[in-house]
């Protein structure tokens, strides 16, 4: 069962394709993580499935809703918590739980929800004086008010220390174990790889690559290598002597070795010793979602394109209006 489809999604902002043909599915109690550099169509695509953008074209079904023309019902069943979260200064993280309750109109266990989000030792303490780890799991709070089905978590880790951001991952966890369908974007790819079941990697509006990260590695990275720290002469002698495919980082001074067979490491190991040359430290690599992620989009470190587009709209939306 899909708790959200999404079919050749396309958005635009003044010529600018945000989003350009998407389509994916997410199964109930999945951590799907949403990858992609700045200007990627990330938040555009979060947006839409949030039913707080409308879409040019394409299909969009949240547990079988529009959220565009479904969002009233859509915001009942779902929970988000944005980046950089935040919240009136002189209220506790019960006093907000409370709030949210009475937006949504639901009567919940404050006390549960806290200790849910481990925060259950702090629910006196005002938000201003709280932890930036602390508020993330505030908003965390809020976002579960009303027994939601499926989570949208932002960057919900961004500018928190390693301690705070493994509590968080915590926290993410134990709602993925209760049934809960999570959608994490995340600039940490670590996080991602830590917490998600699948993810998909964005770039100029486009999907690039789509599975677990063992299946996105594998498919798009240079698979398993050996590196030998080496001279020129000695990479010569190795690719010389044996029928392996042999390259060498002049900057490095590292000789590398794809290892199709294991075979292979013998055979080029037997072939440095006996070339009498010096050869010093060696060792077995594989690519990691870092290594595919720099490979996969043209731009890890772009400008905020998608975002000053929207904000481009928005201005002349309003300049429209007056």
């Amino acid at each position: 069962m899909f708790s959200i489809e999404v079919t050749d999604l396309k958005k635009s902002y003044s010529g600018l394709k945000a989003v350009d043909g998407i389509s994916f599915k997410i199964k109930q109690g999945e951590v799907f993580g949403l990858l992609g550099p700045n200007g990627a169509g990330k938040t555009t695509t979060i947006e839409i499935m949030e039913g707080l953008r409308e879409r040019d074209s394409g299909d969009v079904k949240i547990l079988g809703l529009d959220p565009w023309k479904d969002g009233y019902e859509v915001h009942k069943r779902i929970g988000v918590i944005p980046q950089d979260f935040t919240f009136f200064e002189k209220t506790t993280p019960k006093e907000a739980i409370k709030y949210y309750a009475s937006l949504f109109n639901v009567k919940v266990d404050a006390d549960a929800i806290l200790k849910e989000v481990l925060l259950d030792e702090m629910e006196k303490h005002v938000f201003e004086s709280l932890s930036g780890g602390q508020k993330q799991k505030t908003g965390l709070a809020l976002s579960l008010v009303n027994s939601p089905e499926i989570l949208f978590l932002d960057e919900p880790t961004t500018g928190l220390d390693p301690n705070a951001r493994r509590a968080i991952w915590e926290v993410i966890r134990g709602l993925k174990a209760k049934g809960k369908t999570i959608i994490l974007t995340t600039h940490y790819l670590d996080e991602a790889q830590q917490l998600s079941d699948r993810v998909a990697i964005m770039d100029h509006g486009h999907i690039v690559a789509m599975g677990t990260i063992e299946e996105i590695i594998e498919q798009n990275g240079s698979g398993e290598r050996l590196e030998i720290h080496g001279d020129k002469q000695l990479a010569d002698y190795i690719q010389a002597n044996t029928e392996l495919q042999v390259t060498y980082d002049d900057m490095k001074g590292i000789i590398t070795i794809p290892l199709k067979k294991k075979i292979d490491m013998l055979a080029a190991l037997a072939a440095a010793e006996q070339s009498g040359m010096k050869w010093g430290e060696i060792q077995t690599r594989q690519d990691s979602l870092d290594d595919v992620f720099i490979k996969l989009v043209n731009d890890p470190f772009g400008e905020q394109i998608e975002e000053e587009a929207i904000e481009q709209q928005q201005n002349g939306n309003k300049k429209g209006r007056q």
